[in-house]
């Protein structure tokens, strides 16, 4: 774990992870209790992680929302949210963020995805975690990083928060700490805040909270990580898909940007030299299939999975993979990419 977080409630998913997580800071902060999230998020699917979301998914539920949910810009620089250019920006974006929290009044925390998942991988300039953390620091907020996905190695290294080398109040993370094989969740607090809970009681638990089958994966995986090397493999092994992307996209006019870090990248597809995305959330919303969820269909097919978003996929190879597996899976692409080519680029 990074630096500082020394105590864990485990539970069994990512979202109970993250509702644990709001739970603790509203309680630790009260009478504070609003939270600070992005728009192009993900954080789960039951209430309080839902209602946290800030894509598609979020609208099914609506009105039934959890209160106290502040949406911010993300720092999506292929289409800025606000317009923008970085660097000229001046990274309004995240200087927003400290606009919000004073004119809010009762923020308990800020929540983020340090990468955006899902929601096209979006990588953020340099300074935007260390400055994001101190707005965080300097208006007496807590700073909890959602590693759901970026976690165990998916970057390089053991947390995305370490590539900018900063140091959350809180971390949530799930899927990695037992390679999937068993369910877990972990919400990791700093000593200050598990100190609180020695005299205050903290209510909430799970059936399965800390199951010892669950709790025994999680060291067993951590050998076999260190075993295997795994953090310098996914480092080189992203270099190489970051090389063969680049290549992708200097082929295809339908392929507006690749971005990433070590094995978690995205392709993000593009109609026309406006930047015009095949599909929407409100297709998504809507159920439509756009091209590119076709297209990842036709992958499937093929025998290589990706996750579609509304016009990118996303690609999050096990992190064993080869450069043979990565080569065959970049191939494929190629392959299926060409239709949308000759169909939209003329």
């Amino acid at each position: 774990m990074p630096e500082g977080l020394t105590k864990f409630f485990f539970s069994t998913s990512g979202t109970e992870a993250n509702e644990a997580a709001v739970k603790i800071a509203r309680l630790y902060k009260k009478p504070a209790y609003k939270v600070i999230v992005r728009y192009r998020s993900y954080h789960g699917s039951t209430l309080a992680s839902i209602s946290m979301t800030g894509d598609y998914r979020r609208w099914f539920i609506e009105p039934h929302t959890m209160h106290g949910v502040v949406r911010v810009p993300e720092p999506y620089c292929y289409r800025c949210p606000l317009g923008l250019k970085y660097p000229e920006c001046g990274l309004a974006c995240v200087n927003y963020v400290d606009y919000v929290i004073k004119n809010e009044k009762n923020v308990a925390a800020i929540l983020v995805e340090p990468i955006t998942g899902t929601n096209g991988v979006v990588v953020p300039p340099k300074e935007y975690l260390p400055t994001l953390k101190k707005i965080a620091e300097d208006n007496d907020v807590l700073f909890i990083a959602d590693e759901v996905m970026t976690g165990w190695g998916r970057v390089g290294d053991w947390w995305a928060v370490n590539l900018w080398g900063v140091k959350p109040d809180m971390l949530t993370t799930a899927k990695g700490a037992s390679a999937s094989y068993v369910p877990i969740g972990i919400t990791a607090v700093s000593k200050k805040i598990a100190d609180y809970f020695e005299d205050e009681f903290f209510a909430h638990g799970h059936t399965f909270e800390a199951h010892p089958v669950s709790l025994a994966a999680i060291p067993a995986v951590i050998e076999e990580y260190r075993r295997l090397d795994l953090l310098s493999h996914v480092r080189a092994m992203g270099e190489y898909l970051s090389k063969r992307l680049e290549e992708l996209k200097e082929r295809h006019k339908s392929i507006g940007d690749v971005r990433g870090v070590g094995l978690f990248w995205a392709i993000e597809f593009i109609k026309d030299s406006r930047k015009t995305p095949f599909g929407t959330y409100e297709d998504k919303y809507r159920g439509v299939a756009t091209p590119v969820d076709k297209l990842a269909a036709e992958l499937l097919s093929m025998g290589v999975y990706v996750f579609s978003g509304p016009s990118w996929f996303i690609i999050a190879p096990p992190l064993v993979i080869t450069r043979e597996q990565i080569d065959e899976g970049i191939d494929k692409i190629d392959q299926v990419v060409k239709k949308l080519d000759e169909q939209y680029q003329g």
